[in-house]
């Protein structure tokens, strides 16, 4: 007897396989591309995964921390892009909020499960920009050079 409407998890996940293509215009993983693409999403992801010591391949312990030392630590980031960082993670299931009724009030951001699956990627692409640098900034003067 086949049981129609009915499948499993593996089925599940066989059929989005299936059905996201980022290849395609119209996928809507083309818009989760675009936002954990972005420069701050990777050093918030990095940050909260304990990856702040600087050092390149660093394995982190992942942590919380509150919105001024996410601040302190992403030299350059704007009080707006921070919390718009912030709140679309926390919206994606990446990280979540939590508010401690202090005085003042206290609020802290961790990393979900699925925010620690990306951050082995996050982790390893800010690891490879800083190892990398010096190679990209030579070829972009020969580049320029040729060009110009």
């Amino acid at each position: 007897m086949i049981r129609l409407g009915t499948t499993n998890a593996a089925q599940k996940r066989a059929q989005a396989k299936v059905e996201y293509n980022a290849f395609l215009a119209a996928c809507p993983s083309r818009q989760l591309l675009d936002r954990i693409s972005d420069k701050w999403v990777v050093l918030v992801l990095c940050a909260l995964g304990g990856d702040a010591s600087g050092q390149p391949d660093t394995a982190g312990v992942a942590t919380a921390m509150r919105y001024s030392e996410i601040s302190r630590l992403l030299a350059g980031v704007s009080q707006k892009m921070l919390t718009q960082t912030l709140r679309s993670l926390e919206r994606d299931g990446l990280i979540t909020r939590t508010v401690t009724p202090t005085v003042p009030v206290t609020v802290s951001y961790a990393m979900t499960d699925l925010g620690r699956s990306l951050h082995h990627l996050t982790r390893g692409l800010r690891s490879w920009a800083q190892s990398h640098m010096d190679e990209v900034h030579t070829h972009r003067a020969t580049y320029d050079a040729r060009v110009s």
